[in-house]
């Protein structure tokens, strides 16, 4: 059955003659049917509102074999749980609010209120956020739909804008978590006078068409350089969380987690592992693991692990090394 709200916000456009509001109402009731596979009833829904009501391919495209929709994006089907992530507690404490909200928006909208829907990540690369972000999308059994910078950037004026207004337009017509990943790409600061006039025309249609994002499109952006980010558009997302780099602890716990799931022995204790090696992401720590469990392949059955170990921490210190030296 269709929900309350939306009968009634169709009822209200209808009396009214808000097509602005009767083209939101359908656009959620299109997205409600997908979700629940009702995919005939959805493009005959879609199909109602006619040329002048979902502008031209807005909503319609479909997503073809390999994932692409008219070289803007992909559509995934996200793999990785977020019990599988091990997180600051405040992080996964705040992930787990929206993602029950999501789940219980009916009662939300019930007292008249929409779930959160608008989440921004921070922090250096390789510390989880595209995980993060396909992590809730599996939570909440949605698609997870990635922009194609290649295919979104145009080197004609209004050519972006105009992309970028497809693109949003695609992903209204479904419940679905929307990751911008390099978010700083779109959005860049419009102060900084180094920056083109289209950049700034961009950035502005850009936030505007957020604020008209429907609460069932849960947006995700991630950028490893806040600094560079648009001072407005830090106020669109109601959700902003950092992931650092991984501390003693969680090194600690994903090297313990690596080892049972592996049926790995380091050769010494994982406290002493997690001490010894400098990592500056989580990402840092799965090549060190792998190495370490490659070589143990390799050397079956006379390998000695212990001997393993401490090469590939003293190869990883003359790596960090090389990363650290000043370039001539």
């Amino acid at each position: 059955m269709a929900r309350s709200d939306l009968l009634l916000a169709l009822v209200r456009a209808g009396s009214t003659g808000d097509k602005p509001l009767f083209r939101k109402a359908v656009e959620a009731l299109v997205a409600e049917e997908r979700k629940k596979r009702h995919d005939v009833l959805a493009e005959q829904l879609n199909a109602s509102l006619g040329p002048n009501g979902a502008e031209a391919g807005a909503a319609k495209p479909l997503v073809a074999s390999n994932g692409r929709v008219d070289s803007l994006l992909y559509e995934a089907n996200p793999r990785r749980r977020l019990d599988e992530l091990l997180l600051p507690e405040p992080v996964m404490k705040a992930c787990m609010e929206v993602i029950e909200e999501q789940q219980r928006a009916d009662l939300l909208r019930s007292f008249n209120l929409e779930p959160r829907n608008r989440i921004l990540l921070v922090g250096p690369p390789g510390n989880g956020k595209t995980t993060l972000a396909e992590g809730i999308a599996e939570s909440l059994a949605l698609p997870l739909v990635i922009p194609r910078y290649e295919g979104v950037i145009g080197s004609y004026l209004g050519e972006t804008a105009s992309r970028v207004s497809k693109l949003i337009d695609f992903a209204r017509g479904r419940a679905c978590v929307l990751f911008f990943d390099e978010f700083d790409t779109l959005s860049k600061e419009r102060g900084d006078r180094h920056e083109t006039g289209e950049i700034k025309r961009v950035v502005s249609s850009l936030l505007l068409q957020f604020d008209q994002l429907p609460s069932y499109v849960v947006l995700i952006a991630a950028t490893n350089h806040a600094e560079l980010l648009d001072r407005a558009a830090w106020r669109r997302f109601q959700v902003r969380l950092e992931l650092p780099p991984p501390s003693r602890v969680l090194r600690v716990a994903w090297l313990t987690r690596f080892a049972e799931q592996h049926n790995l022995d380091w050769g010494i204790s994982v406290a002493k592992l997690a001490d010894q090696l400098s990592v500056e992401n989580f990402a840092e720590l799965e090549e060190f693991s792998l190495d370490v469990l490659r070589r143990r392949v390799l050397g079956q059955p006379d390998g000695n692990l212990r001997e393993v170990v401490q090469t590939r921490i003293q190869q990883w210190k003359l790596r960090r090394g090389a990363q650290k030296r000043p370039r001539e």
